[in-house]
């Protein structure tokens, strides 16, 4: 295990920016584990059971959506926070709430949804999701938001390094808490981040598998996968390829996160950290793969864009993604007696196109194509993955 003193310490913690009234139960839970529940019960987390991961609404209800992606990124991360020493309940809080901010239908969705509002701001997922975290979630009495720890805040918009140029949300937010983008965030924030990049390589490569997207012999072209099935083979002669594919993916996991535990020792032990605020003046990330795993994974990443989500039986549905965004976001500015009470933000244009963008955001795929044939007309989103 690491140093304890690198580890969060919810005790230590800068604190929320509304104090709160614990008169009410509230049971033996420490800040950052609230901070966890207070996540998983939103409604924004919930929605995810029905938003894209890399198939569109899909019928099989074998494919990931953005719900079970988040669970796995908990589970590889709060095991990765473990065998280090780290705190658990950050980091599964920073991996359940890292993707809380996308539109419906994906990358898709968000390229659509940031040419609509262009005008006032764009639009852009990782800064949305602390917008609904500190604003558009209110279920509490006496503010908006969630009132989340710095902590868990600072995780969210530095997980992926410091922001030199933050967005406009993510700007707002800034401003309020006081986030330090230019530094890098705790060793639980650089956890979420790489748990995120483990979980959807391999789960994308099963999932790619499964669809008959990714054909195997060209994907065993790829150093990583050709070495790992070449292993199982090894040890399991003459297997059935479902449980060959599902070995894959596991072994690639745990080969990847022994690679990270490994490497993340010795960039601490080399940086000679001793406190949490050590880690975020380190000026480099201390979490990450060795330079032998970040090339093939590098590699294996260039294959999933060429023959995944780049690929030709893809594209029809990104269009009809893309369709069903840009005619919901037009329809709102034509009509804008559409938008719901309480999405209106003010009376000027970037107001309201960023409370259209807040509205579609926070709709589900088959809310927003049911949403389009009601205001729009039909849309034609290829389902059959």
């Amino acid at each position: 295990m690491l140093d304890p003193r690198l580890r969060s310490d919810p005790h230590q913690s800068r604190g929320r920016l509304h104090d709160e009234d614990d008169r009410g139960p509230r049971g033996p839970r420490d800040a950052f584990q609230r901070d966890r529940d207070r996540i998983i019960h939103s409604v924004a987390f919930r929605r995810l059971r029905h938003k894209t991961q890399v198939f569109v609404a899909p019928d099989g209800d074998h494919y990931r959506v953005r719900l079970t992606h988040s669970l796995e990124v908990a589970q590889i991360g709060r095991a990765m926070a473990r065998t280090l020493g780290l705190n658990e309940d950050l980091t599964e809080a920073l991996c359940l709430a890292h993707d809380l901010g996308h539109p419906p239908f994906g990358h898709a969705g968000e390229d659509a949804l940031e040419e609509a509002v262009a005008s006032a701001g764009g639009f852009d997922h990782n800064g949305h999701s602390l917008r609904i975290l500190t604003l558009l979630e209110c279920p509490y009495p006496g503010h908006d938001g969630l009132n989340l720890t710095w902590e868990t805040l600072e995780g969210l918009a530095k997980h992926n390094g410091p922001v030199t140029a933050p967005g406009w949300a993510l700007e707002e937010v800034d401003a309020a808490h006081g986030l330090e983008l230019g530094s890098h965030a705790s060793l639980e924030a650089q956890l979420a981040a790489i748990a995120d990049d483990i979980a959807y390589d391999n789960h994308d490569v099963d999932d790619g598998l499964r669809a008959g997207i990714l054909d195997l012999d060209a994907l065993l072209e790829v150093p990583l996968v050709k070495r790992h099935w070449q292993a199982i083979e090894a040890r399991h002669p003459g297997l059935d390829p479902d449980r060959k594919r599902a070995a894959l993916t596991r072994d690639m996991i745990g080969t990847m996160v022994g690679d990270v535990l490994g490497e993340t020792r010795a960039r601490i032990a080399a940086a000679g950290v001793e406190t949490v605020d050590e880690v975020r003046a380190a000026g480099k990330p201390l979490v990450g793969f060795s330079p032998q795993m970040a090339a093939e994974e590098r590699a294996l990443k260039k294959h999933l864009y060429a023959n995944l989500y780049d690929s030709p039986p893809l594209q029809p549905i990104r269009r009809g993604a893309k369709q069903v965004v840009a005619g919901l976001a037009q329809a709102l500015v034509e009509r804008p007696e559409l938008l719901p009470e309480g999405w209106v933000r003010g009376d000027s244009e970037q107001d309201r196109l960023r409370g259209i963008a807040d509205y579609i955001a926070g709709m589900t795929d088959p809310f927003a194509i049911s949403k389009h044939r009601k205001w729009v007309g039909p849309v034609e989103i290829d389902d059959r993955f």
